[in-house]
């Protein structure tokens, strides 16, 4: 029943009450329905809401590399720290988010996750630092899967609802913030693995239509994608327990869900970089897609560790090449398809900052995209030079997991070498760093069709065996990140390997090795796939060209290796992708389009990483339980005796030499010039110097 006293106010006020709902709309329905505990906001009120976010952490807490046993400075969360704190005293109002792939990449994720088993009532190494730090919230990214459900459900002290992974104990160690994953599902269920958002209250300060000062509260929703590619690169941990969908769906789902539920903003963690390319709920990098869903504020992207929008301190690096022209996308601002949206690197390296501009209109807040701010943030913001200092509350968090790992790392490895096996110029033949890894998968790949009892594979055993693999670290990371173990080897001072150099020889301890049979047809568009690392050259220009435009996809840089180097293949960078190889031969003839081969590579690459034609799954005849670094440290600890000669020279591939009218450029570790020289590769003439991204620049000479 109506109340009479508001009847009467009604018929003696009309005008009245009508001016004030014209005036302040939002304060007279924020006391109304479902938000009527919410206090009055009047329209037009403004608020700056900073969202803080880090990506790819890789469990790199320390500005320290495990490999090489030596700090380095232009990583770790240690130093983001800084960035953050300093992020939080411009921004009072913010929320720290992480975009996922935070626990494995390091030995030291190794280390906790394998060679000593974490305790249940410990928090792993990675946590602990972002507990001291104050995260609201994170998502997972794919290589959080790397170390099994079980390891999971331990590590977030979360009963995942899977079939055969138990309960974790109520005292597992754990992060102290909500993380969430919004496109995996369990299999047994049908249920969110976890849950798929999380709601995030805060107070924040804000000023209303007259400047005066209020204080509101805000709700965050945020959500998180991983792709669905997951389930190819970690069959072997998820067949048959969870399923993926396509990041679109899901955020279709559930951003409508998060807004009917109180939420403000909506945030979305995409472990996906940004692929413009037709939708398909299968893409790997659907960032670009996702922005399109209605009702998402902002966005931050990973998983390609790249930076996004363009870095802006002094003499910052240039923007990625597959960011530049994509449609609706403003990488200088950092919007995509008019969504704020932040990429910020990878190992802790930047800071993403989207500083929200709102304002209270029609009873909700809304973002100002003029008045908005986009950053990813790098070590040296303030004058393009000086690195940020640590935070030093936090390496004594972690001290005792750290020494651990340097002493895990240090633990012989029983084999010695006579030679420095590098990626510093892998990408103009140095394969010092690569044939051991493929003589390793060779080996192990003929030996398990030596030994099976399947009848099929028996009658494989005459099929040649080749074997490829990529240079993982040859850039991608910045230019500290390339292999290089055993420097100073030689003859005279062979070098004793450790326990931590197969980490560094085949970087992704998550792989495990497979098999594919294959034509000669297929190989010849293997090759091709792998040659369009390099940008196409242009023989008759006078300006400056680089070799490899970006280092953002090296890892599907495959180089080929058969035992007595039987199979050669040349490049011919002036053409453009799709037809660059050339006098492909085996046994000193021309490689047939019927010849039969079994290739020797990993479970992502057979399963269709990298999108090699034909290299889809459908031709795997080998689906091995062993991870590939395994392989490559079981084989090293059968070779007493590394040798160049045997395991360090066969140079499958090669440049057709090409004269230029202009410099060519390669980027690399500055300061190697004497080892381009001691591997005998002419084509690399001299060092040009430093870029702003700190890498050295080299000549390459194309026509030697």
């Amino acid at each position: 029943m109506q109340d009479k006293k508001s009847t009467t106010l009604l018929q003696r006020h009309p005008l009245a009450l009508a001016a004030m709902l014209a005036a302040a709309p939002a304060a007279f329905l924020a006391g109304c329905g479902s938000n009527g505990d919410k206090p009055a906001i009047p329209e037009g009120s403004t608020m700056e809401v900073a969202v803080l976010a880090t990506t790819d952490l890789h469990q790199n807490v320390l500005s320290y590399n495990y490999y090489a046993l030596a700090a380095d400075t232009s990583l770790g969360l240690e130093r983001t720290a800084a960035l953050i704190k300093s992020a939080r005293a411009e921004s009072p109002n913010n929320v720290l988010l992480d975009d996922g792939d935070a626990t494995q990449g390091t030995l030291l994720g190794d280390y906790q996750a394998q060679a000593q088993t974490i305790a249940c009532a410990s928090t792993l190494a990675i946590y602990k630092a972002m507990n001291s730090l104050g995260y609201d919230a994170a998502g997972l990214g794919n290589h959080e899967f790397n170390y099994g459900l079980p390891f999971l459900s331990q590590t977030l002290n979360a009963d995942l609802g899977v079939a055969g992974v138990s309960k974790p104990a109520p005292d597992c160690g754990a992060p102290k913030f909500p993380v969430v994953i919004s496109n995996v599902y369990s299999a047994s269920s049908k249920a969110p693995l976890l849950k798929p958002y999380t709601l995030i209250n805060k107070t924040f300060a804000a000023k209303g239509p007259n400047g005066e000062a209020l204080s509101v509260p805000l709700n965050i929703g945020v959500m998180s994608v991983v792709p669905p590619q997951i389930m190819d690169w970690d069959a072997k941990n998820l067949a048959d327990k969870v399923y993926v969908n396509g990041v679109v769906e899901t955020a279709t789902q559930f951003v409508p869900e998060m807004r009917s539920k109180g939420a403000d903003l909506v945030v979305a963690l995409s472990h996906g970089g940004l692929d413009a390319s037709a939708y398909s709920p299968k893409m790997e990098n659907g960032s670009y897609h996702l922005s399109k869903v209605p009702g998402i504020d902002a966005l931050v992207a990973g998983h390609s560790h790249l930076i996004f929008p363009a870095a802006r301190e002094a003499g910052a690096p240039a923007l990625d090449g597959s960011l530049k022209g994509l449609p609706g996308v403003d990488a200088d601002k950092g919007f995509v398809n008019g969504v704020p949206t932040v990429m910020p690197q990878s190992w802790g390296r930047r800071l993403g900052i989207i500083k929200l501009s709102l304002v209270y209109q029609g009873g909700k807040w809304v973002v100002n995209k003029d008045k908005t701010q986009v950053e990813a943030r790098g070590f040296k913001y303030s004058d393009g030079k000086t690195i940020v200092d640590a935070e030093p509350s936090v390496a004594p968090l972690i001290d005792a997991e750290h020494q651990a790992a340097v002493a895990y790392a240090k633990q012989p490895l029983g084999t010695t070498t006579d030679f420095q096996m590098s990626a510093y110029f892998s990408l103009v033949g140095d394969v010092s760093a690569i044939q051991i890894v493929n003589q390793a998968q060779i080996a192990y790949v003929k030996n398990f069709l030596a030994t099976t009892t399947d009848a099929t594979l028996k009658s494989y055993q005459n099929i040649p065996v080749i074997s490829c693999s990529a240079p993982f670290k040859a850039g991608r990371n910045g230019p500290t990140d390339f292999t290089d173990v055993a420097p100073g080897a030689s003859a005279a001072a062979p070098v004793a390997l450790q326990v931590r150099n197969p980490g560094d020889l085949y970087l992704y301890g998550n792989n495990n090795i497979q098999a594919v049979k294959i034509k000669g047809k297929d190989l010849r568009a293997w090759l091709e796939a792998a040659a369009k690392q390099f940008g196409q050259i242009d023989p008759s220009k006078t300006a400056e060209q680089d070799l490899v435009p970006s280092y953002a996809t090296i890892f599907n840089f495959d180089v080929f290796y058969a035992e007595d180097n039987a199979l050669t293949y040349q490049i011919d960078v002036s053409k453009p992708a799709g037809s660059r190889v050339v006098n492909v031969l085996y046994k000193g003839q021309p490689l047939a389009d019927d010849a039969d081969f079994i290739v020797a590579t990993n479970d992502y690459r057979a399963g269709g990483g990298g999108s090699v034609p034909g290299i889809d799954g459908s031709k795997t005849i080998i689906k091995s339980p062993d991870a590939n670094q395994t392989v490559v440290a079981e084989y090293l600890k059968r070779q007493p005796k590394l040798q160049r000669a045997s395991n360090g020279a066969a140079r499958a591939w090669s440049f057709v030499k090409l004269n230029t009218a202009g410099p060519v450029i390669l980027r690399s570790t500055a300061g190697k010039l004497a080892i381009a020289q001691s591997l005998g590769l002419p084509q690399v003439a001299a060092e040009l110097g430093i870029d702003a991204a700190g890498y050295g620049r080299y000549s390459i000479d194309l026509s030697k």
